[in-house]
């Protein structure tokens, strides 16, 4: 299939163009560059530095090619940032994606993949969390992401579209051959804080509490390989074939992985100390978020792969090893 993959420079997505491939399909990517990184993309892939939003840069993309199939990985993600500038993540997270699928429903293309997020749930009523739990977003990220959910759901009813949301838990993990990573400015992840802190290159890892009701006191999150995601956007085809079809799944490996054994894998297979400071809780912190992914096991087949967080993290340190600066393609700060 020919797939338009909306910020398919970025971390996840750019992950997804590789997988994509393996997979034998054929990718275009669409990235602004705010945030991605053209050398996250093989050259010989078809690229377009336009922005989501830009009605008329998308005409042509779409004239000139006969996509079978769009999927978008084009968000802003800083929790703490929507809530200061929610204009921001509106305008990129919401009218974007409209433009967006306005561009491509105009021509022709009823198939949709969307990076969805367990943000969308807020603070969970029980865990783990399945899909049909209430969704009661605490911030404008995910409220934004669940406001693109509803909006497909509608396009599903009025226009026949056929479409997969994936709620995220905690992506995690660089390619396996070390060919790509995770290169985040700001940097927020916990697995690249630490890597980072471990090598020297940045301040020493803060926690964020360790008076929670967890085994160890720090917070329970829910890491799934990024190439584990990848596969199951791709295993969600077949199943789009359907027109309106409406698919949500929840993707995690249901094993809960607190802040400090995170930092014991770090250090295990790195080698190295990681520099830790305690501080106070993060407003907005629950304890404990991990997933119920059965659905996705059941109807996608979807096994992930990197099932503990030690083989997560070995993928993360080859590339942070060869890449202790990432991709390089950033100016200082």
């Amino acid at each position: 299939m020919k797939v338009l993959v909306a910020g398919g420079a970025g971390y996840i997505g750019s992950h997804c163009v590789r997988q994509l491939v393996a997979a034998g399909h054929e990718p275009v990517v669409l990235d602004n560059l705010v945030f991605g990184h053209r050398a996250a993309v093989a050259p010989e892939i078809e690229f377009h530095a336009i922005d989501l939003g830009d009605a008329p840069a998308l005409e042509p993309l779409f004239a000139a090619h006969r996509f079978d199939l769009v999927m978008h990985f084009a968000a802003f993600a800083y929790v703490g940032e929507s809530v200061t500038d929610p204009i921001k993540y509106y305008r990129n997270n919401v009218a974007a994606p409209l433009t967006l699928l306005e561009t491509m429903l105009k021509h022709g293309v009823r198939k949709f993949v969307f990076s969805s997020t367990c943000a969308t749930f807020g603070v969970p009523t029980r865990l783990p969390l399945v899909e049909d739990l209430p969704q009661a977003p605490i911030n404008p990220y995910g409220q934004t992401k669940l406001d693109v959910e509803n909006l497909l759901k509608a396009l599903a009813r009025s226009h026949g579209l056929s479409f997969a949301a994936f709620r995220y838990f905690n992506a995690a993990g660089a390619a396996e051959d070390g060919a790509i990573g995770e290169d985040h400015d700001p940097e927020t992840h916990l697995i690249p804080l630490a890597m980072g802190a471990a090598q020297g290159h940045r301040p020493a890892l803060q926690i964020f509490g360790t008076d929670y009701p967890t085994p160890d006191g720090t917070c329970l999150r829910d890491y799934v390989h990024v190439d584990d995601l990848s596969r199951a956007h791709i295993a969600v085809f077949e199943r789009l074939a359907t027109p309106g079809a409406q698919l949500f799944y929840n993707l995690g490996t249901g094993t809960p992985t607190s802040v400090r054994e995170v930092i014991q894998a770090v250090e295990q297979v790195s080698g190295l100390k990681v520099p830790v400071v305690v501080g106070q809780r993060r407003e907005g912190d629950p304890p404990a978020l991990y997933a119920d992914a059965a659905k996705a096991r059941t109807e996608l087949n979807w096994v992930p792969k990197f099932g503990s967080i030690g083989p997560i993290v070995e993928t993360a340190w080859r590339w942070h090893q060869a890449h202790p600066h990432g991709y390089g393609d950033r100016p200082s700060s």
